[in-house]
């Protein structure tokens, strides 16, 4: 099989990057990784070398490259079926793409006043208007979710997903700000902070060096 690689944006930051990472992660396949520094002279050129979007993540594989998050999880569901990340169920399977889609395109709020990053930890901060209408609406979407649908694990549809990946990233997020969540939401966020795969990923993206103007 060729070989897959994924680039990737500086991991302290790079929320997008670490969406397809787990997805990658899960499904067990070898594969390389380019991390290239976000916010640096030469960030562009070097990002433009893989991706028509100048933009990461990028996959590719063998001579294949799919430069969305999204289009990588789901060319990964459909090129490793045995990883299950989508659910079987096909009502569950509706609904986790229509989350999944719905992380992808919207809380502008959240992602404007609490960027993702991974070493710091803000408590307070980031209340600006409209970012407390965001964190419910996630709050009701993982609450729907495990009550719905999450009897077979502690994963949003029980087994892990790509659903799970997508809002990893929030996760992060909700423990950088210091985000009080109700009961099942907490409960999910300490089930995504111990994957191995995000712990792995948190520990290298603490180790890299700051970026004044992430921080």
């Amino acid at each position: 099989m060729p070989q897959l690689t994924l680039v990737v944006g500086s991991k302290n930051y790079s929320s997008w990057s670490l969406r397809p990472y787990l997805a990658l992660a899960h499904t067990g396949q070898p594969f390389q990784e380019v991390v290239i520094p976000l916010a640096v002279p030469d960030t562009d050129e070097r990002i433009a070398r893989y991706s028509p979007s100048r933009r990461v993540p990028v996959l590719q594989h063998g001579d294949l490259s799919i430069w969305d998050s999204l289009a990588i999880c789901e060319y990964l569901a459909e090129t490793f079926p045995e990883a299950q990340l989508w659910p079987q169920d096909t009502a569950a399977r509706a609904v986790a793409r229509a989350v999944t889609a719905e992380m992808h395109s919207s809380f502008a709020a959240l992602r404007q006043h609490m960027n993702m990053n991974l070493r710091a930890r803000n408590p307070g901060k980031g209340r600006a208007p409209g970012v407390a209408e965001d964190i419910a609406r996630i709050q009701a979407i993982w609450n729907d979710c495990r009550g719905r649908f999450g009897q077979g694990g502690p994963f949003l549809f029980g087994r892990f997903s790509i659903a799970d990946a997508f809002y990893a990233p929030v996760v992060t997020r909700f423990v950088t700000y210091g985000v009080e969540l109700d009961a099942v939401s907490a409960a999910y966020r300490d089930t995504v902070l111990a994957l191995p795969a995000l712990q792995k990923w948190t520990e290298e993206g603490r180790g890299e060096p700051g970026i004044a103007k992430y921080d």
